[in-house]
Order: structure tokens, then C-alpha cells, then sequence
């Protein structure tokens, strides 16, 4: 299994380097974080918070570490032009291949997309966001459009929603062994979402505790096989927020402060437990939001009880 951080980037940019810097000089797998410009006034954060925009920080992050891979958590498709975004993401990876460990070689981009959702920074920024049969429609074209963009010479496509006319994207990805060009990353739960995954993505993502995964699992596989894919052929990754605590009233604060999200808090056994289920319900890499660990020594101190939990569960 692969382990990986997601810092907020509802802190600065000096924090955000250093959880990203921590994470690769203590054997985390990879850095991944999430594309909105502000909170929702809800569970993701207050509206008025200070947020770092994801792309920008992707950049960055592809010459500040050499190992991890990094990614978006996931980009909300509504806000940039597939083409830009097809781009943008050639030029990290390209930057992040030539920031790699050692010698050059394949890029660390993993290119996570998303249908988008969140309601207020729409309505504030003007951004239509259709409906939800719409929006699901737009991301099916949406990601035919990237992955035509990222793999072929040219792409052509006359949709509802999009239209490229011998469209270039050069240069193309870095490649290496058995790394073609940018793996596309489709986070979402729904049948059409999946269904879209089975069709155009390499990897899957979905917040979840192992039973609510191994259900939507189910339903991938199954859009897989309609297709005549092996399911296997998709990388599936999770996360959830982990609190390691042995402090029983302070894990029962946590959980009910962040419910209904999924979330474990408790000793090193009970966080364990968890990740073995998502093993079992065939997970192969667990993502964790540092949101609940705190700043500075003490979130360094949990990330790395955090990872002295995931070391038997590597390989």
C-alpha cells in the first residue's frame, strides 16, 4: 500500500512546504491537495479562511521535493478549460521529472479531476455550476478532452460542452517504465462518476471507511467488466481523517465535531484495524488530511506515529 499526506492549504505556504518536505524525508509515498478558493462554511473550512490555490502549489511542489508524487484532491472541473488544464498539467510534470531523485526521469504527476461541487465559490466567482446530471455529462466530455489532449497528436471533439479543433498539447508527458504519461485520477461515488472512471481513469478516489469503499468498489468493477476492463487495471485510494490518540474523550470529541465525515481517532490498534479493511476491500493507497494533527512539532510528531502504523502494511 502507498501512504500519502493531503495538507490544508488553508495555512500558509511555508507550512505547506514543510508538511510536503516532512512527508518525503520520512518515507510518505506522496503529497496530494485540494482545488478549492475558499471554505464552504461547513465541514471544509470557513469561507473567509485564507486559501491557497492548487495549482500554484502543484508547481511549486513539483521542484520542492525529488521522490513523492503529488497531485490534485481533486480539480473541480467547472473552473478551467480542459485544454488549460491539459497544459498546466504536462508543465508540472514535466518540472516534477526534472526535480526528480537522482537523474531525470518519468514525471510525479498523478492528474486528479473532479465533476466540482462547492456552491459558494461559484455563485462569488460567477461560475456556472449545472446541475448534477449536467455537471456529470460536462465531466464525461471534460475527460475525454484531457485524455485525448495528454495522449494523442491532435484532438478534435464537437460536444455540448466543449470544442477542439486539431487541437495540440506539446510537449506530451514524461514517460518511463510503466508509466506511459500522467495517470488520470477520477475522484467521485456515483454510478455515472464510476462508470466515467471505468471508461477513462487509471486510478480512483473516494472519501470512505472500508465498507462504504468495498460498496462503491463493487460498482466500478462491475462498470469495468460491462466494458470488458479488468478491473484490477484501476488504482483505488481513500482517505479518511485520522486522529492517533490514547486519549478516549478527546477521540470521542474529534468524531463527533467532524461527523458525518469519515474519521477514525483512537490508539495505534484501532487506526491498524482500519487500514487492514481498506486493504482487504482492495485500497492501495490511504490519504491523510493533516487538518486534525495540529501545526508545527506536534503535527510532525503524529504524522510520524502515523507512518510507524503504516509501515506493516507496506510492499
Amino acid at each position: 500500500m502507498r501512504f500519502s499526506v493531503w495538507p490544508n492549504l488553508m495555512q500558509s505556504a511555508e507550512d505547506v512546504l514543510s508538511v510536503a518536505r516532512h512527508a518525503e524525508d520520512t518515507g510518505w509515498d506522496g503529497v496530494w491537495v485540494a482545488d478549492h478558493f475558499m471554505g464552504d462554511d461547513g465541514g471544509f473550512g470557513a469561507a473567509d479562511s485564507p486559501t491557497l490555490e492548487a495549482t500554484a502549489v502543484l508547481a511549486a511542489l513539483a521542484v520542492a521535493t525529488r521522490r513523492v508524487r503529488i497531485g490534485p484532491l481533486v480539480l473541480g472541473a467547472t473552473y478551467r478549460h480542459p485544454a488549460v488544464v491539459a497544459k498546466w498539467a504536462v508543465t508540472t510534470d514535466l518540472l516534477s521529472a526534472a526535480s526528480r531523485e537522482g537523474s531525470a526521469g518519468s514525471g510525479r504527476l498523478v492528474l486528479g479531476l473532479g465533476a466540482g461541487w462547492q456552491a459558494n465559490e461559484h455563485e462569488q466567482y460567477g461560475i456556472d455550476l449545472p446541475s448534477v446530471r449536467d455537471r456529470v455529462s460536462r465531466f464525461d466530455e471534460y475527460c475525454r478532452a484531457i485524455a485525448s489532449l495528454l495522449r494523442e497528436p491532435t484532438t478534435d471533439l464537437d460536444g455540448d460542452w466543449f470544442r477542439l479543433t486539431g487541437a495540440l498539447c506539446e510537449p506530451k508527458p514524461s514517460a518511463g517504465p510503466g508509466r506511459p504519461g500522467i495517470p488520470i485520477l477520477v475522484g467521485g461515488k456515483g454510478d455515472r462518476m464510476l462508470r466515467i472512471t471505468a471508461r477513462l481513469a487509471d486510478e480512483w478516489n473516494m472519501w470512505g471507511l472500508p465498507e462504504r469503499i468495498a460498496e462503491r468498489s463493487a460498482v466500478l468493477d462491475r462498470a469495468c467488466h460491462d466494458i470488458g476492463r479488468d478491473p484490477s487495471s484501476i488504482g483505488r485510494s481513500t482517505q479518511a481523517l485520522l486522529l492517533p490518540t490514547d486519549d478516549g474523550a478527546r477521540a470521542r470529541r474529534f468524531l463527533d465535531a467532524v461527523a458525518p465525515r469519515a474519521a477514525v481517532a483512537g490508539p495505534d490498534d484501532l487506526i491498524a484495524e482500519t487500514v487492514a479493511g481498506w486493504s482487504q476491500v482492495g485500497v492501495g493507497e490511504v490519504i491523510v488530511p493533516d487538518s486534525p494533527l495540529g501545526r508545527g512539532a506536534e503535527r510532525s510528531e503524529h504524522l510520524d506515529r502515523l507512518a510507524g502504523i503504516f509501515d506493516q502494511f507496506r510492499g
